[in-house]
């Protein structure tokens, strides 16, 4: 067991950063997402490092970054709970109506 577990849409959210990236580095591409995946796995161990974001959303997430990504995250899940993964200079009304579509 991983300790984990990501939302469908999360896995999607890795994919189009993987393929963002690899237009130009096909190599850094991999370094990222095996760092926001390294993320991920510290979380399991210590889920309320990350910060909350009132301005996003009243649910009892937490985000943390990654180099320029953050991850949004259910701290009190069992296996954690990975609900997003986003580039940290999105608009946050995007970011707070994204994190509402995936209740």
């Amino acid at each position: 067991m991983t300790g984990y577990a990501l939302h469908p849409e999360a896995y999607t959210d890795l994919d189009e950063i993987r393929e963002y990236i690899a237009q130009d580095n096909p190599d850094a591409a991999g370094r990222v997402i095996t760092e926001i995946f390294d993320g991920i796995r510290a979380l399991v161990t210590f889920p309320y490092q990350g910060h909350r974001r009132p301005n996003l959303t009243s649910r009892p997430l937490r985000f943390k970054l990654v180099r320029e990504y953050v991850i949004a995250y259910a701290p009190e899940k069992k296996p954690l709970w990975i609900v997003a993964v986003f580039h940290g200079r999105r608009n946050p009304r995007v970011i707070a109506a994204l994190l509402r579509s995936r209740e």
